[in-house]
């Protein structure tokens, strides 16, 4: 998994997410990805598609799934706000 996302895609759909989405609960939702932080603000959370993808200190990112296709329609998500204009 390493290197499949480019460390500036991640933070640059988290962004997008907290601008553009929808509050619910302690996140905000966007096409069908969703996005927070914890406490501090160190780590942050994308899901979407049963996958967390979870990006810390370091710029080290770890994605949790079951399904290889689940992580394809999450990386296409990604791939589909981070190209949005």
């Amino acid at each position: 998994m390493k290197n499949e996302i480019d460390n500036k895609q991640i933070l640059a759909v988290y962004e997008r997410i907290i601008q553009r989405g929808e509050m619910q609960d302690d996140a905000k939702h966007y096409q069908g990805v969703t996005a927070y932080s914890d406490a501090d603000g160190y780590t942050i959370y994308l899901q979407g598609s049963g996958v967390e993808l979870r990006f810390g200190f370091h710029n080290t990112y770890h994605l949790d799934y079951e399904h290889e296709k689940q992580k394809d329609d999450f990386l296409k998500k990604l791939h589909n706000i981070a190209n949005e204009t």
